[in-house]
């Protein structure tokens, strides 16, 4: 392991503030909440909440900028989100050492983060340029049926502090490049890397009052802009919890929503797989921002005549891994993102060893300032403990042995859960079997891809629309039917 606390010189922080109306607007007497690094407890800056009047100034914005923006040439605003994914491309790096201060992944991750979201916003520019109506044929000559495509209106975005640069600019993008303007809430745990988004729509030349970014107590803020009549459309990445209370406010207003929520996600290695590259490849990818990813692999069941060789391999990744500041070269995992986060991992693991779990490997917070847990196996975990069915969300692998493929597509399909499932198998009829058969939005076989062409979504209590892929614009968009004789 490296050093957890390396005497590092923190480099300056992103400049905290709301974006109204094409404004970046500072404290000024307004509240204020203090964003700390969760890698050594100091802070980092003062982010300003939005008040009342604030709201409302960005509420105005949208909608007058609303009737501008869709009748902006879909090349134009092709061109502006073109624009938008170079400077996210040239500014990658210091945005993303921002999101290590704020957030704590290791620089290379956060980096990569906002190096990928480039490709967002290109994709849904060019994307944007192919929203299509159609003519239905009529049964009568001189008549014209005709469907068009019209961007729905205001709309209010929630995103979360996991992937604060990715998760806001799958929203940003959608909204725009449909044509709608957006007032987004992003995280305030973790905010630089969405003032970072506003400063790149901002330079791009986005006319002023298309994108609005507000901060504020959550609920507080959710419940004002739902409540809006102006807002047409919600959109959140959260928690399930979270998502029901949105949902029912927005559905009591007969506002459309598209939720992305938590996940629990099973990955099956069958006999026939590579078994020391499946258990490599899970293990890395478990740990990714510390297991703090919606899509992470959360219940690991292995067939039991290769449960052994996986969990040799296994351990081995999470014992050799990296720990420590996400600034220091050579971290491979940062810490938790709070100490409520930590704690809640923590409780997860004492409540399956309680119940008869072994522990394999880790088990404990790591020493000094900072919410590090140590990377953790359990196995033989009874199936009434609580990390087999709450997301835990954190650097925990629960490892479960299977012996029937029908058994185990039962226990993978127990849960309310579905947002994405993983399967390892070299045979044709075991993955055509299980993608079939998954509860699921995503099913990866023997490798994971969540490219800007491909829908992100999830089933059940995972969610409802998907981001992403040709359906990404279907809830920014009505469709209106016009019949001409």
């Amino acid at each position: 392991m490296s050093e957890l606390h390396p005497d590092l010189s923190e480099p300056s922080y992103e400049t905290l503030a709301l974006y109204i109306d094409g404004e970046f607007l500072s404290g000024d007497g307004r509240p204020v909440t203090e964003i700390l690094n969760p890698a050594t407890g100091a802070p980092l800056g003062l982010l300003p909440h939005a008040t009342r009047a604030d709201l409302e100034r960005a509420l105005a914005a949208a909608e007058r900028a609303f009737p501008v923006w869709r009748q902006t040439a879909p090349t134009e605003r092709a061109r502006i989100l073109y624009r938008a994914a170079a400077l996210t491309r040239e500014r990658a790096r210091s945005i993303g050492r921002n999101i290590t201060l704020d957030q704590g992944k290791p620089l290379a991750e956060a980096v990569e983060e906002v190096a990928g979201c480039a490709d967002h916003a290109e994709w849904h520019g060019e994307e944007g340029r192919r929203v299509y109506g159609r003519v239905i044929p009529p049964r009568r000559a001189g008549v014209r049926q005709i469907v068009l495509r019209e961007p729905v209106g205001v709309c209010a975005a929630f995103t979360p502090w996991n992937f604060p640069f990715n998760q806001a600019i799958r929203k940003i993008a959608a909204a725009l490049g449909a044509g709608c303007t957006l007032i987004l809430k992003g995280p305030e745990e973790s905010p630089s890397a969405v003032v970072a988004l506003a400063r790149i729509f901002h330079d791009a030349g986005l006319p002023p009052g298309a994108l609005n970014i507000v901060w504020g107590v959550p609920g507080e803020v959710a419940e004002f802009l739902i409540a809006a009549p102006v807002v047409r459309k919600i959109s959140l990445t959260g928690s399930v919890p979270v998502g029901r209370a949105l949902s029912a406010r927005s559905g009591a207003a007969l506002k459309r929503v598209s939720l992305e929520l938590g996940g629990h996600a099973p990955a099956i290695v069958f006999p026939d797989a590579d078994v020391e590259r499946a258990a490599e490849f899970l293990a890395r990818f478990k740990l990714r921002n510390a297991g703090q990813i919606c899509i992470a692999p959360s219940r690991f069941y292995v067939h039991e005549s290769v449960f052994a060789r996986f969990l040799e391999r296994f351990l081995a990744v999470f014992r050799a891994i990296r720990i420590g500041n996400g600034l220091a070269e050579g971290t491979q995992m940062g810490p938790l993102h709070s100490a409520r986060r930590r704690d809640a991992v923590a409780a997860l693991v004492e409540d399956a060893r309680a119940r008869g779990a072994n522990l394999e490997t880790g088990g404990q917070a790591l020493p000094g300032p900072g919410h590090f847990y140590a990377p953790t196996v359990l196995t033989d975990v009874p199936e009434e403990a609580r990390i087999l069915h709450e997301e835990p969300f954190g650097p925990v692998a629960p490892i479960l042995r299977f012996s029937d493929t029908e058994e185990v597509i039962a226990r993978a399909n127990a849960l309310p859960y579905g947002l994405a499932a993983y399967v390892f198998t070299t045979t044709l009829e075991t993955s055509t079997r299980l993608a079939d058969a998954l509860e699921a939005g995503m099913v990866f076989i023997n490798q994971v891809s969540v490219l800007a062409e491909i829908p992100f979504g999830g089933i059940k209590e995972s969610g409802v629309g998907s981001e992403g892929g040709s359906e990404t614009f279907d809830a920014y968009l009505n469709t209106k039917f016009v019949f001409q004789a």
